[in-house]
């Protein structure tokens, strides 16, 4: 169980290749009680994106900031403030961050996506 606020939680700098400016904080999980899920918040800096990419787990997100582009098999889908998106397993995705401030998201995935 947990009842907290996400700027009391630290962040770390996201240091896959191909991401920019990008970084995350894990908010709820195993260690919170919820087994086999995660929630994260990702903000990426202006300027910023997570690489292309794909892996076999889904993920859910929610954008609760700021303006961006959701790259999905091919389609670059313009997201804001209250947009949400299921990214299936296996689905090559990117987000880029295409304003001026920061660009944040939860995002949700089995644990075996927060390695």
């Amino acid at each position: 169980m947990i009842v907290a606020h996400e700027k009391n939680q630290p962040g770390t700098a996201v240091n896959t290749p191909g991401a920019v400016n990008v970084f995350k904080k894990s908010l709820v999980g195993p260690a919170q009680g919820w087994t086999g899920w995660v929630m994260r918040l990702f903000t990426i800096n202006s300027g910023g994106s997570t690489p292309r990419h794909a892996h076999p787990w889904p993920h859910i997100n929610y954008i609760l900031g700021g303006r961006g582009v959701l790259y999905l098999e091919g389609k670059e889908n313009p997201v804001e403030a209250g947009c949400y998106a299921y990214v299936p397993g296996n689905a090559e995705h990117q987000f880029i961050n295409s304003g001026d401030g920061d660009f944040t998201f939860i995002c949700i995935v089995p644990d075996e996506g927060d390695k």
